[in-house]
C-alpha cells in the first residue's frame, strides 16, 4: 500500500464512529422514551453518514479494489482499531449517555483539529461532521446534567457509569505509530494537545451536574492496536452477519 500510515490513520478515527454508532443502532425502539429514541437513532446515523465519508477515503487510498463495505464489514476483530471506550455495551441508559458523553467531548475538539489538516479530503469530513457533533456533544452533556442533578436513583446510577467507564478514556489521547507520521507530516491531529482542554470540558459538566470526578491511577488501553475487550467480538458477528452469510450482496 503506498500510504499505509494515512489508511491506519483514518481507520483510527472511522472505526470509533462505526463501532459507536453499531452500539447505539442496538438501542432502535428502546428508548426510555420515543424522542430520546429517535435522538439516538439520529446520533448513529449521523455517525454512520461520517464513517462512510471514512472509509471511502481508505479504500481509494488503499487501492486494492475494496469498498466502503468490505473495510467496515470483512476485516476481523484485530484489524479494528478503535478505542475501547465506544464497544462498551449499553448496560443501561445511564451508561449509553456516559459513553456517549465522554466521547462526544473528545470527538468535537479532535474534528476541530481535523478540520484544520493539509489533506483537503479529511478537512472537508471534518468540516462536515463538525456541524453534526456539535449536537451530539450538546444532547449528551444536557443529559448528563438532566440525571445527574435528578432523582437520587437517577444520580447515583449516572455516576456508577461515570465510574465504570472513566478508565477508558486516557486512551483517546495516546498516539500509534501511523498517528505520529500524519503529525508530523501536518495531516493527523496531535491528540495529546487535547487531553487538559477534555479533561476541563468533562469536569466542568460533571461538576454543574453535582457528579464527582473519579480517581484512577490505572486506565485500560489497547484498542488502537487491535487489542479489545470482549465485547467487540459479539458486536462484530452482528454488525457482520449479513455481509459473511450472503457475500458481495447489496441492497
Amino acid at each position: 500500500m503506498k500510504n499505509e500510515n494515512l489508511y491506519n490513520y483514518i481507520l483510527g478515527i472511522a472505526d470509533n464512529n462505526l463501532i459507536l454508532g453499531q452500539r447505539l443502532g442496538e438501542l432502535c425502539g428502546h428508548g426510555p422514551t420515543l424522542e430520546t429514541d429517535i435522538a439516538c437513532t439520529n446520533i448513529s446515523l449521523d455517525l454512520l453518514g461520517q464513517v462512510r465519508s471514512f472509509y471511502q477515503y481508505a479504500a481509494k487510498i488503499a487501492g486494492d479494489g475494496r469498498k466502503e463495505d468490505d473495510i467496515a464489514m470483512l476485516r476481523k476483530e484485530r484489524d479494528y482499531l478503535n478505542v475501547l471506550l465506544v464497544e462498551q455495551p449499553n448496560t443501561d441508559f445511564g451508561y449509553t449517555i456516559a459513553r456517549q458523553f465522554l466521547f462526544d467531548v473528545y470527538h468535537f475538539l479532535m474534528l476541530t483539529e481535523l478540520e484544520k489538516s493539509q489533506d483537503l479530503t479529511l478537512s472537508a469530513i471534518a468540516t462536515k461532521s463538525l456541524k453534526e457533533v456539535s449536537y451530539h456533544k450538546r444532547f449528551s452533556s444536557d443529559w448528563i446534567k438532566r440525571l445527574g442533578d435528578g432523582t437520587s436513583e437517577s444520580h447515583d446510577r449516572i455516576q456508577m457509569a461515570i465510574n465504570d467507564l472513566w478508565t477508558y478514556t486516557d486512551e483517546l489521547f495516546h498516539q500509534t505509530e501511523a498517528d505520529k507520521v500524519m503529525v508530523a507530516e501536518g495531516i493527523g491531529v496531535d491528540v495529546t494537545k487535547l487531553k487538559d482542554d477534555y479533561y476541563n470540558q468533562v469536569g466542568n459538566i460533571l461538576e454543574e451536574a453535582t457528579l464527582e470526578i473519579p480517581e484512577r491511577k490505572y486506565f485500560q488501553k489497547g484498542g488502537k492496536q487491535g487489542i479489545h475487550t470482549e465485547h467487540l467480538g459479539y458486536l462484530l458477528a452482528e454488525l457482520q452477519y449479513m455481509q459473511r452469510a450472503y457475500p458481495n450482496m447489496e441492497w
